[in-house]
């Protein structure tokens, strides 16, 4: 580039704006119109469903184009929305109901945090509107949920503001025609809805209560059931908050599964929005039964978007999340696969990633694989026929964790590396020093969430290890119990490393945050692990 240094690409940012409104086109296209007059800001997608009555839609550009257009079109909203005429199956509280900012490129998740709450006192100022903060830009943990903020919907949360419960962050301390706004921060998510077979509304809820994690099912996954009466079918319908830990295939499969309980079966499925490509790649791997598939070498867009860029050709080290280089695996490739000897080599290599959080993953990895094994061994076996559903349920979650704990691992080294990419970082001006030292507080949340995850996946499945070691198969106790061992270790190395992390991060607000959670995981972890214990000690003293 005749020696001028390359300027730095415009940040991007992610809105996207759901509206209580999905049967009246042109309510619809004023809204949409509003936000796409705005200068620097493109229309990625349009999504409605009058069953739905909601109105997704998804934009990009600068932080200041993104929130322009959100306020343009809440706006518009407020102005041709009355939420006491609106009804429709989807959950709602508000004329423009939800406003997330998501970074995209060149952009932090403090940053979106800052933008989210600074957009939030803007729009409850301007159009005099309750707003709630939620997800990462949540003022309090109790919000950080859109469910918990949105319970009761518009009526529901009308009557609780009016009697001084569940006040808004933001905004008058009462609900109008316009009801109130969710405003947050948050990652890339998956709106992924399977439509299944007949008209039982129930068993649709009782599905979308086994699959979503507040119930027990699969982590990063909410989810409710409905009835479709314009397609006489019921629907379950999830955000994937994390499509890389938890891909649509994982989430499609335990509907399959818990769905021929109640004798539905799945029609068909749709994705409303976007989809990251890394998610729909491993959802085709995953179907396709491809093995040592590669998206980053073996798809075209993929390579022709990188065509004569700074993205790495096929073959060469590709950059990991975060920014730094996972040097540490093969190109292209994750920890899951890497044979045992190559990855115990990588190991004990000087090289420092993978280390012990990728080991305490892959901890919880075997263990989820144990767990599995007991459930399988304990199905429709002489003496357990009465076990088989649950048994299956079992076997389901517990081969979606070992494949998430697992991927965990590879972001796991990927995240430290990207720590050390941050620290070498120029810091040579205070310019370079700023940019420095915001980029290594970033990774630091990054490497410190990271290992976190993997706490919380393998204490969920501490109880599923009593479970097996209390009624499964006599002849697979041991392994029950050391399912519980494997799981317990994934917890304490993991949190280890969250708190190493913690230790150097300035935000001393997100790190107490981080602190409280490692503190709730312990001590969660601790009691379960006791509980197996307690259980396998009971099972031996009644068969000796």
């Amino acid at each position: 580039m005749s020696g001028a240094a390359a300027a730095a690409p415009e940040p991007l940012v992610l809105v996207v704006p759901n509206f209580s409104e999905g049967r009246r086109a042109e309510v619809m296209d004023a809204i949409v119109a509003a936000m796409t007059s705005v200068p620097g800001i493109t229309l990625l997608n349009r999504q409605s469903d009058p069953d739905h009555n909601r109105l997704d839609t998804t934009l990009i550009g600068s932080p200041e184009a993104a929130r322009a257009a959100a306020m343009a079109g809440a706006a518009k909203a407020v102005e041709l929305i009355d939420m006491e005429q609106q009804h429709g199956s989807h959950p709602r509280m508000g004329a423009v109901d939800v406003i997330p900012f998501i970074p995209i490129r060149g952009v932090t998740m403090d940053s979106c945090v800052e933008l989210a709450r600074s957009f939030a006192r803007e729009l409850a100022e301007t159009l005099s509107l309750p707003v709630y903060l939620y997800e990462r830009a949540a003022a309090t943990p109790d919000r950080a949920s859109l469910a918990d903020v949105r319970r009761g919907e518009y009526e529901g949360l009308r009557a609780d503001v009016a009697e001084g419960r569940r006040l808004p962050d933001m905004g008058p301390h009462q609900l109008g025609k316009a009801g109130a706004t969710a405003v947050g921060a948050r990652p890339p998510l998956v709106a992924f809805n399977v439509y299944l077979s007949g008209s039982d509304e129930r068993a649709a809820k009782e599905v979308a209560r086994r699959v979503r994690e507040r119930s027990g099912g699969l982590v990063h996954v909410r989810a409710i059931g409905f009835a479709v009466p314009e397609r006489a079918c019921v629907q379950v319908s999830m955000n994937l908050l994390d499509p890389l830990a938890t891909p649509p295939y994982r989430a499609l499969e335990l509907v399959r599964l818990e769905a021929a309980r109640f004798g539905m079966q799945v029609l068909d499925t749709e994705i409303v929005g976007l989809i990251p490509q890394a998610a729909l790649a491993e959802s085709a791997a995953h179907y396709l039964q491809l093995r040592g598939f590669k998206p980053d070498a073996q798809v075209i867009e993929t390579l022709v978007a990188g065509h004569g860029s700074a993205a790495p050709a096929a073959g060469t080290d590709a950059a990991a999340p975060g920014g730094g280089d996972a040097s540490s695996s093969p190109p292209g490739s994750g920890i899951g696969t890497m044979t045992v000897d190559g990855f115990l080599d990588a190991l004990a290599s000087e090289r420092p990633t993978p280390g012990g959080g990728a080991a305490a993953a892959l901890s919880g990895a075997a263990g989820a694989a144990l767990l599995a094994m007991v459930a399988r061994l304990s199905s429709g076996r002489k003496g357990y026929e009465t076990l088989e559903g649950r048994m299956a349920e079992v076997a389901a979650l517990a081969d979606a964790e070992r494949a998430a704990l697992t991927a965990l691992a590879s972001r796991d080294a990927a995240a430290f590396d990207a720590v050390m990419a941050a620290y070498r970082q120029p810091h040579r001006t205070d310019g370079e020093r700023v940019a420095r030292t915001a980029a290594v507080q970033s990774a630091l949340t990054g490497a410190a969430e990271v290992p976190l995850e993997v706490a919380r996946r393998a204490a969920a499945l501490l109880p599923a290890a009593r479970e097996l070691v209390e009624t499964g198969n006599a002849n697979a106790t041991s392994d029950a119990y050391s399912a519980g061992q494997l799981l317990h270790t994934a917890v304490a190395g993991a949190l280890a490393n969250v708190s190493v992390n913690l230790a150097a991060m300035s935000d001393s607000s997100r790190a107490d945050v981080l602190r409280s959670d490692v503190q709730r995981v312990r001590r969660g972890a601790t009691v379960q692990v006791a509980a197996v214990e307690a259980a396998f000690a009971s099972r031996l003293s009644s068969t000796a």
